[in-house]
């Protein structure tokens, strides 16, 4: 039997991009924005005008963590500690697995469709931005989480 896979389209990754860049020009942040499919491969990326060269990379490895291991990259950063069961993960996946905030899991009906990464910021400030795009995303198509 073969398996039926949900996947962002190219315009809904927009909305997601949407979302982030709104939030950001809040912020007063030029970010880097990244948007995955559901097994983590790239579809969208946008560099703000001033974002940082160093987060173009982080923002990709945020979006590829939150959608491969479906969870927020926040949630890894709590874990990837010495003497926790999980340190070391942030040295597989060819060193893409990313464990500072700023990575959420993209869901629709509860099954990931894709992820979003945000750097330029603080952790902190990287997570409110993918979550604010979440939020514009689920406003703008009417989907569920």
């Amino acid at each position: 039997m073969m398996l039926t896979v949900k996947r962002l389209s190219i315009a809904e990754s927009v909305i997601l991009l949407e979302g982030a860049a709104q939030k950001a020009l809040e912020m007063n942040i030029p970010m880097c924005i990244a948007v995955t499919d559901e097994a983590g491969d790239l579809i969208r990326f946008d560099r703000m005008d001033g974002a940082k060269i160093s987060s173009i990379s982080i923002a990709i490895d945020k979006a590829f963590t939150a959608a491969a291991a479906r969870n927020g990259t926040h949630v890894y950063n709590q874990l990837c500690v010495p003497g926790q069961p999980t340190f070391g993960i942030h040295i597989t996946n060819g060193g893409h697995f990313c464990v500072i905030g700023g990575g959420l899991p993209v869901r629709v009906d509860g099954q990931v469709v894709g992820g979003i990464g945000i750097s330029a910021g603080t952790a902190i400030q990287d997570q409110e931005c993918a979550e604010a795009a979440l939020h514009y995303f689920y406003e703008k198509t009417g989907y569920a989480a």
